[in-house]
């Protein structure tokens, strides 16, 4: 398959052409990502790879950016090509040649002489962000987040007073996704398939590696997207969260010890996706009450306590705060570089959940609370097998003071 690049810069269109005909698109939540849009993404990261060095100095050196392709067909057409975009701005600038332009021109950030003033330009901004559906509807960042659950960011978890105004996040509309689908569907071209991923050095707050592909963030990036594909028919889910089912590992008439697979929710969240705790509520009609004793993440797989009755959950809820109870995770780990596996020393970073991409964590010094990993005691070729023994700690409220979390080898 021939795949062209489309120079945007050099054949943007004066007015604004909106869809009319049936779209199908990839699920840009699927990893990994298409064949098509994998070589899309080589070519991208060979033109930048090619920039870096011609340009020492770029901040991609010091810290890495989201890059981002969609497979694109014209309107009628039978041959593909694709697009390309960068995340905000690229040493300095919205716009380079060979990448999608910002969805709104704009030279710098507003600012204003105080935070009122600031608010009411950054409102402004949001006002000007419209962005086109499958079905051809606008609608501006202000009017797509409006029913949507304030994001908070940690410097005002603690204490401080919050604005009483709902805003989209800083930086909404300026992730690679929807800049992409923004393009194709004003300028007739059909999205086929979407990919992002990482070019340069580590980011310093999130897990971004080069050349790992990342689906777009649920904060910022989630609403704008849920919006566009309205009136896309979009495929690619390999396996369907209706159909996960946890193992039942071990049970007795006070509780049930089961293995959650990954991609089930341990408890239900605000919207329908089905987790462990409603699926037992669901098939065991002798129970009046069931409840997760503690959780595990959506992509985490692993044993999960759920009580049968309320004594039960009370009290095994006592010992895990109390630390009687052990939890041990375990991850196949392969470092970057082959020729340096680490056997002894540790990581030490303060995590705390990500407001702009739950239920990730990210690094945040000043607010995060401390987790030390060290590393596997066992290697086989590249590949190690890391363990982590966690004491349980629970964490009653977001400004709660901040608990040491130890973490041994376990040997293996």
């Amino acid at each position: 398959m021939q795949i062209n690049l489309i120079f945007t810069l050099k054949s943007l269109y004066v007015s604004i052409i909106y869809t009319n005909f049936a779209l199908v698109m990839m699920s840009p939540y699927i990893l990994p990502p298409s064949p098509e849009t994998e070589k899309a993404a080589d070519e991208v990261r060979e033109k930048v790879h090619a920039y870096m060095r011609m340009h020492p100095e770029s901040e991609l050196h010091r810290c890495g950016k989201m890059f981002g392709v969609l497979i694109v067909r014209r309107k009628g057409g039978s041959e593909t090509s694709y697009l390309a975009a960068f995340s905000a701005k690229l040493d300095g600038s919205y716009r380079r040649e060979g990448f999608v332009p910002p969805v709104v021109e704009m030279m710098d950030e507003p600012v204003g002489h105080n935070k009122e003033e600031s608010r009411r330009l950054q409102k402004l901004l949001f006002a000007s962000y419209y962005f086109v559906n499958g079905k051809g509807e606008r609608k501006n960042l202000l009017e797509i987040f409006e029913k949507e659950k304030a994001i908070i960011p940690p410097e005002e978890w603690f204490g401080k007073k919050l604005a009483s105004e709902r805003m989209p996040p800083a930086g909404a509309g300026e992730c690679c996704a929807p800049k992409l689908l923004q393009y194709a569907l004003t300028h007739d071209l059909e999205p086929i398939a979407l990919a992002e991923f990482w070019i340069g050095a580590p980011s310093k707050t999130d897990i971004r590696q080069e050349g790992g592909f990342y689906t777009p963030c649920s904060g910022k990036c989630g609403p704008i997207l849920k919006h566009m594909l309205e009136g896309i028919e979009v495929k690619g889910v390999d396996v369907k969260k209706s159909e996960l089912e946890p193992e039942v590992i071990y049970e007795d008439a006070w509780l049930v010890v089961v293995n959650k697979p990954a991609g089930m929710l341990s408890v239900p969240g605000k919207g329908e996706e089905p987790s462990a705790e409603s699926y037992f509520k669901s098939t065991a009609s002798d129970v009046k009450s069931i409840k997760a004793v503690h959780r595990l993440d959506q992509d985490t797989s692993g044993l999960l306590v759920l009580a049968k009755t309320e004594d039960v959950y009370k009290e095994l809820q006592a010992h895990f705060q109390r630390r009687d109870i052990l939890k041990r995770y375990e991850a196949v780990v392969k470092p970057h570089d082959a020729a340096k596996l680490p056997d002894e020393g540790m990581i030490e970073l303060p995590l705390l959940p990500n407001p702009y991409d739950r239920p990730r964590q990210m690094i945040d010094s000043k607010h995060g609370k401390v987790a030390i990993t060290r590393p596997p005691s066992r290697w086989f070729g590249i590949v190690g097998f890391l363990s982590i023994d966690r004491a349980y700690a629970p964490v009653t409220r977001a400004c709660s003071a901040p608990k040491r979390i130890e973490c041994t080898d376990c040997g293996r």
